[in-house]
């Protein structure tokens, strides 16, 4: 068997995507290996047609045409639908009974970053799917032919799908920060169509984010938005992340909704037609989620950080719904079980428009002091390893429960500490939820001395 000496570097091949920085790490040619690598796995599957779109950063058009060129050149027909929503590229692959996508994307990474979101047969590719790719090129595993190409618009039925499902009890004013994201081309459009008055913030599509960052997970990315709600007349804000696949939510107050707490406005709704659902929910999440779902008839299911890992356990278990701590929000009820911040956006001010105050509804939620997502650094591949030996040697003697699906999530009586390795970057990420201040510090000092002991001069961010 012949090997491929040029490979792309093994650093772009991450758990949920690939990723790198342009003309370094990812350069036009490496995008057309990896474009074959994917057309050939695709064609082992069974696929011989790929929807590929691209997000608003201002290397995609070139990085797509090499794609094509690559999926083209393992004998895959490409349809374009040009410049989109992630959301819309994995639509359009639903509504053209394609099942295979691939999406030109740095999601919400710096400008300088790009790369590609996977589907093949309705699966998303993440974790040893992702590194059999690179395995493929190594080993020169590649189909060869000649595929055609061609170019539709689903922007329309993207749209009609969604207007014509989701309806509002009454119009509704809301403000909408797409921080100069690809998100920004379609938001308010639809926002409106759905019957709503819509304050536009950075809707205007432009690579080089000249406003802030994409990012609503990150509050100060927020602060623009949370200024307009409250000294203007929109009821509530809405923003999103630089590829569209991520919703983040504030109140009129100036208060943020963190994904976890949109996701108990979802659940009892959407557990109130479908009785005893599972809803799934990564680690990062509340832990109030579990009495919640429960309260509502549904069974709630813990499971791994990362959007390809929380898709595949929608597959495999049939839950009408699932979220993520980090905005990505999954609707199977009425929807097609991925990703979508704009979708999401839509089935909030439905819930909502049946209210007269949506940020009381909103702030009533359960809520308990928190951390944001605080981050360990550590030098490339530490994290990994030094999980390992916390997995192994660490003690909590107050914990009720020490859950190890990805990294340690310890539960209390009285809140619960998280330590899980990142996947992307060489970071341990930690957080932390208690009743009150007291126990927070508490669970905080049993966490800092199992994370000393392990490297006794780490600096923590804690």
């Amino acid at each position: 068997m012949t090997t491929n000496p040029n490979l792309p570097p093994a650093t772009i091949f991450k758990a949920y995507d690939i990723r790198g920085i342009v003309g370094d790490t990812l350069t036009e040619s490496g995008v057309t290996q990896i474009g074959r690598a994917i057309g050939s796995e695709a064609h082992a599957r069974g696929c011989n047609s790929v929807v590929i779109g691209r997000d608003g950063r201002l290397s995609g058009p070139a990085l797509c045409a090499a794609l094509a060129r690559g999926l083209q050149a393992a004998g895959i027909h490409v349809i374009d639908v040009g410049q989109v929503a992630t959301p819309m590229l994995y639509f359009a692959a639903h509504e053209l009974g394609t099942y295979s996508g691939v999406m030109v994307t740095g999601s919400h990474n710096p400008p300088q970053y790009n790369g590609l979101k996977m589907m093949l047969a309705g699966e998303t590719l993440a974790g040893d799917a992702i590194q059999a790719l690179r395995a493929r090129l190594a080993e020169n595993r590649l189909h060869s032919g000649s595929g055609g190409y061609g170019c539709h618009d689903i922007r329309a039925a993207y749209l009609e799908r969604i207007v014509s499902s989701v309806r509002l009890a009454r119009p509704m004013r809301i403000a909408v920060d797409a921080g100069n994201g690809v998100a920004g081309a379609t938001a308010p459009e639809l926002y409106r169509r759905m019957g709503c008055s819509v304050q536009e913030l950075f809707c205007e599509v432009d690579g080089s984010f000249p406003n802030h960052h994409p990012d609503p997970s990150q509050p100060h990315n927020l602060e623009d938005l949370i200024k307009a709600v409250r000294n203007g007349d929109a009821e509530l804000g809405l923003a999103f992340d630089g590829d569209g696949d991520r919703l983040g939510v504030v109140t009129k107050s100036g208060k943020i909704i963190y994904p976890d707490r949109q996701l108990m406005l979802f659940a009892a709704d959407v557990l109130s037609r479908v009785p005893g659902g599972e809803v799934i929910f990564d680690v990062k999440c509340t832990r109030h989620l579990f009495g919640w779902i429960e309260k509502h008839g549904g069974r709630p299911l813990l499971w791994k950080t990362g959007h390809s890992f929380i898709k595949q356990k929608l597959r495999e278990t049939g839950a009408p719904l699932a979220g993520e701590m980090s905005g990505h929000i999954f609707f199977k009820e009425r929807w097609y079980g991925f990703d979508d911040g704009l979708y999401a956006g839509a089935r909030l001010l439905e819930i909502l428009s049946r209210h007269d105050n949506p940020s009381a509804v909103l702030e009533a939620l359960p809520d308990s002091v928190s951390t944001p997502e605080l981050q360990w650094q550590l030098d490339e591949g530490e994290n990994h390893a030094l999980m390992d030996t916390l997995r192994k040697t660490a003690r909590f003697p107050a914990a009720k429960e020490v859950i190890t699906i990805d990294g340690l999530r310890v539960e209390y009586a009285d809140g619960f500490g998280l330590a899980r390795p990142s996947n992307t970057t060489p970071i341990i990420v930690l957080r932390f939820e208690a009743d009150d201040e007291a126990a927070l510090r508490r669970i905080q000092e049993e966490f800092r001395a199992a994370l000393r002991a392990v490297k006794p001069g780490g600096v923590l961010p804690f």
